[in-house]
């Protein structure tokens, strides 16, 4: 279903969100990292997750979402499909943190961009973040203008796709420590979206799909 109003999106965002049980789901087996609990020493980061209207390959007009390929130069996640964030500067808040990144970025202006709700943090051991993810949207595509130092490409998939289950796959990885696991991904014309990026996006769909549920 990806017929869902903005004000059914955000009215499921301020319910009890699945947290942990939905990000649960999309991470590596087996589930060998600290990730569930958060060390008072993470470094505080925020991601956009941004909706907006655009037309599809079938002339259909329906959301989207922005996801980034990172580029090459981009250490730890170089190469890694991310949504558009980073880390909290001194003096600002997670949400401004979300903006700016997402400025820098993708060129999108904060201005023009509103926050509907946000979900709940998740740890990445790897890089010691705590990942705040927050919901926004415009009534318009944007002019979106990378920063090709920092993003290798745009990936600009429907809400539709993103809903359909096919599109959820599994792999046998051998990991840098040595050990094989399986890793779950979502495939994205594509792209492999794993990781921190598959575990927010799967609370995103989780909460929404209890709108499915109530408008069948």
């Amino acid at each position: 279903m990806s017929d869902l109003t903005i004000e059914q999106i955000q009215a499921a965002l301020s319910q009890k969100l699945p947290g942990q049980s939905a990000q649960y789901k999309m991470a590596p087996q087996p589930d060998i990292l600290s990730r569930w609990d958060k060390p008072i020493d993470c470094r505080n980061a925020a991601v956009l997750l941004f909706l907006y209207p655009h037309i599809t390959h079938n002339s259909k007009r329906e959301w989207h979402i922005i996801l980034i390929r990172r580029s090459e130069y981009m250490g730890l996640h170089r190469g890694q499909i991310s949504f558009p964030g980073g880390q909290n500067e001194a003096n600002e808040t997670l949400q401004t943190t979300a903006l700016r990144e997402a400025h820098e970025e993708i060129g999108l202006l904060p201005e023009i961009v509103k926050i509907i709700g946000k979900l709940s943090c998740l740890y990445t051991p790897p890089s010691n973040f705590c990942i705040y993810p927050y919901i926004g949207y415009s009534d318009h595509r944007p002019d979106f203008q990378a920063d090709t130092t920092e993003v290798a490409e745009l990936i600009e998939p429907p809400l539709s796709l993103i809903q359909n289950p096919t599109i959820r796959q599994r792999e046998l990885r051998t990991f840098h420590d040595g050990t094989p696991r399986h890793v779950p991904f979502f495939n994205i014309h594509g792209h492999k979206v794993w990781g921190a990026t598959a575990m927010i996006l799967n609370e995103f769909l989780t909460t929404i799909k209890r709108l499915v549920v109530l408008h069948r």
